[in-house]
């Protein structure tokens, strides 16, 4: 990809990133905060929730 390509695919995404309305932009935001898998199971995988369910179990 050429540096021209480069800034012209920038330059769309920016514009279309601001001509979309506040609203939409934020509901879009938050959809992502919502799908994004919990930060312990991101990095460790499993053990954490699994340890997790086994103490609230017992407790």
């Amino acid at each position: 990809m050429s540096t021209n390509d480069y800034v012209k695919y920038l330059t769309e995404a920016f514009i279309k990133h601001f001509e979309m309305p506040k609203d939409e932009r934020k509901q879009l935001r938050l959809d992502k905060k919502i799908a994004k898998r919990p930060i312990l199971t991101h990095w460790f995988g499993l053990l954490p929730v699994s340890i997790s369910m086994l103490i609230k179990r017992r407790g």
